[in-house]
C-alpha cells in the first residue's frame, strides 16, 4: 500500500495539532461549567445552575474518555485494546448530545491500539457527516485478522467531510491545523494500521470503511 503523500506533518506538529482539538472539544463543556458555578454564586436558580454543571460535567467526561482512546495511549496493557471500549466509549459520546442514534454489530474481541484509535476516529468522520443527527450503523468483521469495519450513516444534510475527502483523496488546499488534524491522524492511523479507507455516498446514506490492504504486488 503506497504512503499518502499528505502525511507530512512531524511527531512534535502532530502531537501539538491533537492537543489542541482536544482542548477545542473540551473548553465548551469546562466553560459551562463554570458559568453554571457563577450563576450559584449570584443566587441565581439552584436547580437551573445544577442541571447545566451535570450536563456539562457529563460532556466533558465522556469527551475526555473518547479521547483518551481514539488519540492518546489509553489506560490498556501491552499493545492491544477491547473494541468493547470503543463501543462504550461511541454510544457515551453520542448518548451525551443526544441528537444520533447508534448500533454496533461484530464480535467483541482484543485488537492492535491502531486498529482500535482508527475505528474511533473514523466515527468521528461519520460524525461529523451528519451535522444535524440521524443514525450510525457500526459494523465490524474479523476484527483481529483480515478486519473490515463499516460504519453507515443516515440523517438530514448528509455530506461527507470535506477536509476528510481533501486528505485522503486530494490535495489540501490550506495547511493542517487543529480543525483538520483529526481527519489526518485517521488517515494516518489507517496507513500505521496497514488499512485501506474508502467511502460510498448515495442520497441515502454514506458509509465509511476501512479494510486490511492487499500485499503490495513484487
Amino acid at each position: 500500500m503506497a504512503k499518502n503523500p499528505n502525511l507530512t506533518l512531524t511527531g512534535p506538529d502532530l502531537a501539538a495539532l491533537l492537543c489542541s482539538r482536544v482542548c477545542h472539544d473540551v473548553i465548551s463543556p469546562v466553560g459551562a461549567i463554570n458559568n453554571g458555578l457563577e450563576l450559584l454564586d449570584e443566587g441565581g436558580a439552584d436547580a437551573e445552575a445544577m442541571d447545566l454543571i451535570r450536563t456539562s460535567a457529563l460532556n466533558a467526561s465522556v469527551r475526555l474518555k473518547f479521547a483518551r482512546l481514539a488519540f492518546g495511549a489509553s489506560g490498556s496493557v501491552g499493545a492491544s485494546i477491547d473494541t468493547g471500549e470503543a463501543e462504550k466509549a461511541a454510544r457515551d459520546f453520542a448518548a451525551a448530545e443526544k441528537k444520533t442514534e447508534i448500533t454496533w454489530s461484530g464480535p467483541r474481541a482484543i485488537v492492535a491500539k491502531n486498529r482500535v484509535k482508527l475505528l474511533l476516529n473514523l466515527f468521528l468522520i461519520a460524525y461529523g457527516a451528519i451535522p444535524r443527527g440521524g443514525s450510525i450503523d457500526v459494523t465490524l468483521e474479523n476484527p483481529e485478522f483480515d478486519a473490515v469495519f463499516k460504519l453507515a450513516v443516515k440523517g438530514r444534510m448528509l455530506r461527507v467531510p470535506p477536509k476528510f475527502t481533501e486528505i485522503l483523496t486530494g490535495t489540501p488546499e490550506e495547511a493542517v491545523d487543529a480543525h483538520s488534524i483529526q481527519p489526518y491522524y485517521t488517515v494516518l492511523l489507517a496507513d500505521e494500521a496497514g488499512m485501506e479507507l474508502d467511502v460510498s455516498v448515495s442520497p441515502e446514506e454514506i458509509v465509511f470503511s476501512a479494510r486490511m490492504a492487499e500485499p503490495a504486488a513484487e
